[in-house]
């Protein structure tokens, strides 16, 4: 039930730019500390009428990941990765070496 939560979600947040829903890109600014250094990230979820199957960070594909009440939750490497979809916020964590914080938008078409 989760699953088709989110997808609502994610048809509210984008449902003027898609007739018929199966894809969201997002590019996020992420600025990372202690560096001080902005990376640009890409994601993309994949969906169908019932669940979200795919998450991939800059192309990869994690192993898993887990739905939150507002966005998604997965690691790429050592890099532990929250988006919170309804706000676009991207958090994630280096295991306490680093972190980075930035905001999303919906790359078009």
């Amino acid at each position: 039930m989760r699953c088709a939560g989110l997808g609502l979600l994610l048809w509210a947040l984008l449902s003027p730019a898609w007739a018929a829903p199966s894809a969201v890109v997002l590019r996020c600014a992420v600025a990372y500390m202690p560096q001080r250094s902005t990376w640009v990230r890409e994601v993309r979820i994949d969906w169908d009428s019932k669940a979200i199957r795919r998450v991939r960070i800059d192309g990869l594909e994690p192993y898993g990941f887990s739905l939150l009440s507002h966005g998604v939750m997965t690691a790429v490497d050592n890099e532990r990765i929250q988006i919170d979809l309804r706000t676009r916020q991207w958090q994630s964590d280096f295991r306490g070496h680093a972190s980075g914080q930035g905001r999303c938008e919906t790359v078009p078409g």
